[in-house]
């Protein structure tokens, strides 16, 4: 992202839900940043799937019955339910089980000082999608079937991006970009007139950046979030049919989208379905984005010149 040099910018940066969030704020009331930092813990102590209490975590134990949540939670899990549907499950939450397996059981800070371990037990197989995960609107509550877990890790970033935009708006602010973790959310009064400038991580796309009036850039690559396990590379990005980190020939995939979520749901979708399928799926929904492929060539979309920066 690009610097804000108006002196009425306030610039915040700290950890949160496993990466970096950084927070740009124009105008508004001197407290906007403390509010945006509590309110981002929120949402993390609610959805994180690292802590028992969570609500995620309630859900993924309930061997079945119905649990009662926020409306925060029932909103981002009836978005991801939409999600798996909108993208015929290349995105899916309820691939945890092969996550895990893989090696992606705890924090991946955790997982980094781990090193090298073996793989126990079979592979889970493909995810169970979310045909049978019931919404119930007049309790607030979900109903997932016992031995089914849903990870909110990529869409949860994306959706809380997308709210604390909203909610920093409506409390004063006059411009607003949240980046939590690269997934970048955008609205309001951009530090520059040519609008909001969102530069790519230079070890995926060197050089490249966009520009955008209003909306969200979210990347999913499997060059970040990866360890070795039982002798095999791994990565995050599980295929749902195979229950297995996707190789689908491409390194990293970059959408631009009105939301962050969709972007975030997109992006993945986008990377398990590989390259031709991939910009089959993005054209369908009417998105553009980059595709870097293994061999490090990078596929500019149809649509996408508009916003090169």
């Amino acid at each position: 992202m690009s610097t804000p040099v108006a002196t009425a910018w306030s610039d915040t940066e700290f950890p949160s839900m496993g990466s970096t969030a950084r927070l740009l704020i124009l105008g508004g009331p001197p407290g906007l940043p403390g509010i945006a930092r509590r309110r981002l813990g929120e949402l993390e102590a609610r959805w994180s799937r690292f802590e028992s209490t969570s609500e995620l975590c309630k859900i993924n134990a309930a061997g079945g019955a119905p649990v009662m949540v926020s409306r925060d939670t029932y909103d981002v899990i009836a978005l991801a339910v939409e999600a798996w549907r909108g993208t015929n499950g290349r995105f899916d939450p309820t691939v945890l089980d092969a996550l895990e397996w893989a090696g992606y059981d705890r924090d991946f800070d955790a997982i980094s000082r781990r090193g090298e371990a073996d793989l126990h037990g079979a592979a889970p197989g493909a995810a169970a999608g979310c045909g049978d995960v019931e919404m119930l609107p007049l309790l607030t509550a979900v109903q997932i079937p016992a031995g089914v877990h849903l990870d909110l890790g990529g869409i949860g970033k994306g959706r809380a991006a997308d709210l604390l935009t909203t909610e920093l708006l409506a409390a004063g602010a006059e411009g607003v970009c949240v980046n939590l973790g690269g997934d970048v959310r955008v609205s309001g009064t951009p530090p520059e007139a040519a609008g909001w400038q969102v530069d790519l991580d230079p070890t995926l796309a060197p050089g490249r950046s966009f520009r955008l009036g209003e909306g969200a850039v979210a990347t999913s690559t499997r060059l970040r979030r990866a360890w070795t396990r039982g002798g095999a590379p791994q990565h995050h990005l599980v295929d749902p049919v195979a229950g297995r980190p996707a190789w689908s020939g491409l390194a990293a995939v970059t959408v631009l989208a009105q939301s962050a979520a969709a972007a975030e749901v997109l992006a993945k979708a986008a990377f398990v379905a590989g390259p031709a399928a991939g910009a089959e799926l993005l054209h369908a929904h009417h998105v553009t984005g980059l595709f870097v492929h293994d061999d490090g060539h990078l596929e500019e979309l149809a649509g996408l010149s508009p916003f090169i920066a």
